[in-house]
């Protein structure tokens, strides 16, 4: 009777072996890297216009920041980011020009959108033909959690600032996430919610008028 206790216990070790084995076999994404960003570039590719409500935040250099608003997106190359928190700030891109200014702010920037290096305009991609796997260096898949997925690489061209491009994706090839590791160690998270594929955004969205009394100031391009 005593023998039967080692057989008892090597078929449980057995048995949760197994289970481990099918959840860690199930952890792994179903899809390729290449599969997904194809997916992403379909989704997006269909488009001419989106809105989206998005959270961002910012730590790095000793602080910490959080932000919200509303993303608006439409073709060719117009962006606007109205946030709420806080009120009124404004990050606009007009296919021509990138235009920032916030209330309290003595001037608004001006740059060529050709010399753009903010952090948000990684979603430009979005604006023309996205090609994911052009975009972006060493692209690699893993599993994020409730059905998405993390599409992480190097964003080409953004090499000397931005070390890490992660973006957070749907199985459909909606991105829900973005999170931008910069090589002085900074990270910028975003976040996206309620989508609105094709809404209606009359032109004049995308046309900055200075407040009264602000002057606009070219801003000097990165180095």
């Amino acid at each position: 009777m005593r023998a039967a206790f080692p057989l008892r216990r090597g078929g449980l070790l057995c048995t949760a072996a197994l289970l481990l084995s099918s959840c860690l076999t199930a952890q792994q994404p179903a899809l390729s890297a290449h599969e997904l960003a194809q997916r992403v570039d379909r989704h997006y590719n269909q488009l001419h216009a989106l809105k989206a409500g998005f959270s961002e935040h910012y730590e790095g250099l000793g602080m910490q920041r959080s932000e919200s608003g509303t993303l608006l997106l439409l073709k060719p190359g117009r962006m606007r980011w109205d946030y709420t928190t806080p009120s009124n700030k404004l990050f606009l891109l007009d296919g021509k020009y990138a235009w920032f200014y916030a209330p309290g702010d003595p001037q608004v920037q001006r740059l060529q959108a050709k010399q753009l290096d903010d952090l948000r305009s990684p979603l430009r991609f979005l604006l023309g033909h996205t090609e994911i796997e052009k975009e972006m260096n060493s692209l690699t898949l893993a599993a994020a959690g409730g059905g998405r997925f993390t599409l992480s690489g190097q964003p080409k061209g953004q090499e000397k600032r931005v070390s890490r491009l992660a973006l957070t994706v749907t199985a459909e090839g909606t991105i829900t996430g973005i999170e931008i590791e910069e090589t002085d160690g900074a990270l910028t998270r975003f976040s996206f919610m309620g989508e609105v594929l094709n809404p209606s955004i009359p032109a004049d969205k995308f046309r900055f008028v200075a407040p009264p009394g602000v002057p606009v100031v070219d801003a000097a391009p990165p180095v």
